[in-house]
């Protein structure tokens, strides 16, 4: 089972109330605490819905039991707009969960949505003389796969769009090797890199090539001792290692024919629908996790850089969602400024010269600074993959 956040947990404590669930089975942690007179809910496609018969205001646990013969989805939503309260997914065949939700005034129906069938509508529950709800669940109009279409295109565009940026920037970085000029050649991988930074939620279309392009060395291994790492993290170690031009021009070579197939493969694919809103705090994840940490340093010390290459991803991946986020995420424009904000602090860093602070050089209280902005961000980001991940209606 999820909340309306099914990937980070708790959607509707971000947004002033508390919706927690959790996925696919298992008790959460409300229900497994809470209340002892769950209300029995029956979720079939004869009987959706059946056992709510003494609705009140404030806060309820249902017991939702599947009584089909075969996974399905629950709904609790409002039955005048569509809204919804409660989304409980994979709930398989005979099984039960509580879940508990805080409503107020309204008109509400379960909603029970076989795996292999149409939606079964529940009867109509109205409740009615509620002055106030402290932490009423919030609703969430749902988005559906058809809405994401319009962004997902835009966002493919762009990515098609960059491509061949990343294609002439990584020929540079070959030329600059076989002419013997190191130094150029870390400004050019440094500026190569950076772009393929940038195009995070297009990540899962790029399937093995992602790991050709830009893959990390294996566990217990750096860049350098990882015969099978190809790609930016190779060329780095050797690039930043002492290593002769001649020696790193192959590793060049090959990053150029892995950009040509990435290139060509991406015009015939796609990128999933719910990626985009995903990705967008998943980039941002990462960044904390691993540049930020010093984990994907393979020696040129530029873990700042993409982070501002990262910030610059998570906007692009932001960007065609606005419409749908506009009428559903009243953070929004928070969450706008607090990518502003990051991306300022971060680029206060780069140096006169082009060249990156290294994160080792950066004040205690320089690092907690970063990190806390970026985490704040991350905070606000949370929320969109859920809004953006498509639920039935039907």
């Amino acid at each position: 089972m999820r909340s309306i956040d099914s990937r980070s947990g708790v959607l509707a404590g971000i947004l002033g109330a508390t919706l927690a669930l959790t996925a696919c089975g298992g008790p959460s942690a409300t229900a497994a605490s809470g209340a002892s007179s769950a209300v029995r809910i029956s979720a079939g496609v004869d009987d959706c819905g059946k056992g709510w018969t003494s609705p009140h205001d404030g806060r309820q646990t249902f017991e939702i039991h599947n009584t089909t013969v075969a996974g399905e989805e629950v709904h609790l939503e409002n039955a005048a707009t569509g809204a919804l309260y409660l989304d409980v997914e994979s709930l398989g065949a005979a099984a039960r969960q509580k879940a508990t939700v805080t409503l107020g005034n309204g008109t509400y129906r379960f909603v029970c949505l076989p795996a292999d069938g149409e939606a079964a509508l529940g009867a109509k529950v109205t409740i009615t003389g509620s002055k106030a709800v402290v932490g009423a669940t919030p609703a969430l109009k749902p988005v559906t796969r058809n809405e994401l279409i319009p962004a997902l295109k835009s966002y493919q565009a762009w990515v098609q769009g960059r491509l061949p940026v990343l294609q002439t920037q990584v020929q540079q970085l070959e030329s600059d090797l076989r002419a013997g000029d190191l130094s150029a050649a870390r400004a050019s991988w440094l500026t190569a890199h950076q772009t393929y930074e940038t195009l995070g939620a297009a990540y899962g279309a790029f399937g093995d090539l992602d790991t050709a392009v830009n893959g990390l060395p294996a566990p217990g291994k750096t860049a350098r001792q990882d015969r099978h790492l190809e790609g930016f993290h190779r060329i780095e170690a050797l690039l930043y290692g002492g290593a002769p031009a001649s020696d790193i021009a192959p590793y060049a070579s090959r990053l150029v024919r892995s950009v040509s197939a990435l290139r060509s493969a991406f015009a015939s694919g796609r990128v999933d629908p719910v990626d985009i809103g995903l990705r967008s705090h998943e980039i941002l994840e990462n960044a904390l996790e691993l540049e930020l940490t010093g984990r994907t340093d393979a020696g040129s010390h530029t873990a700042l850089a993409t982070v501002d290459a990262n910030l610059t991803g998570t906007r692009e991946a932001l960007a065609p969602l606005r419409t749908i986020l506009a009428a559903r995420y009243p953070d929004l424009p928070a969450t706008k400024r607090a990518l502003d904000t990051a991306q300022h602090l971060i680029r206060t860093f780069r140096r006169t010269d082009d060249a990156w602070t290294p994160l080792p050089a950066l004040t205690r209280s320089q690092r907690e600074k970063v990190n806390a902005e970026i985490d704040a961000t991350l905070e606000l980001l949370a929320p969109v993959a859920a809004i953006c991940d498509p639920r039935r209606t039907s």
